[in-house]
């Protein structure tokens, strides 16, 4: 009998460490330089990384500053930014590209909010699915004899523990992340 529910936590962790990564995608108005993560340029060919061709700091609380290691690729930087999603419009002195954020709205600081809770009502969602593909796989177990009733009940406690868990650590996110959106 297998009771081991690794796998099962493990998945739940994927889905913390998703989570987080799209909330670095979420720009908050302070300068994050994780929006620029999936942000490839155009170097001799190749789709590299913007992080893998220039120093990327943050000078100022509202500002990214981009500076690449061969100025022969400012321009592929600048197209790849503005091809971005990002919504931020580069500007560049020749040296460096520089991305200012704007202040936020009280609107958009709501709407940014509203994505937060989607995105965290998306994870728990998945958490949710997982603990179902769990309790299926131990209940195809107990019909097949390969665990007893009582154990069955046993592991369907310890999945909804492990689930409320991962359920409460998503809320402490969102609830992290509204806090950075609506106080800057």
């Amino acid at each position: 009998m297998d009771k081991n529910y690794e796998v099962y936590e493990s998945k739940m962790q994927k889905t913390i460490t998703a989570l987080e990564k799209e909330f670095n995608m979420i720009r908050a108005g302070r300068a994050n330089p994780h929006i620029l993560d999936r942000i490839s340029v155009n170097y001799y060919g190749v789709p590299t990384p913007l992080q893998q061709v220039a120093n990327v700091t943050v000078p100022e609380a509202r500002m990214i500053q981009i500076q690449p290691w061969d100025s022969s690729i400012m321009k592929d930087i600048e197209k790849a930014i503005l091809a971005s999603d990002i919504g931020i419009t580069p500007t560049s002195d020749g040296k460096v590209i520089r991305l200012v954020f704007p202040e936020l709205t009280e609107e958009r600081r709501k709407e940014l909010t509203k994505e937060v809770k989607k995105k965290g009502e998306d994870a728990k969602v998945a958490i949710r699915n997982i603990r179902r593909d769990a309790l299926d796989q131990f209940r195809k177990e107990e019909k097949s004899g390969d665990i007893s009733e009582d154990e069955l009940k046993n592991i369907e406690d310890d999945i909804q523990k492990l689930t409320d868990k991962y359920i409460e650590q998503i809320d402490v996110h969102i609830e992290k992340k509204s806090k950075d959106i609506l106080s800057i």
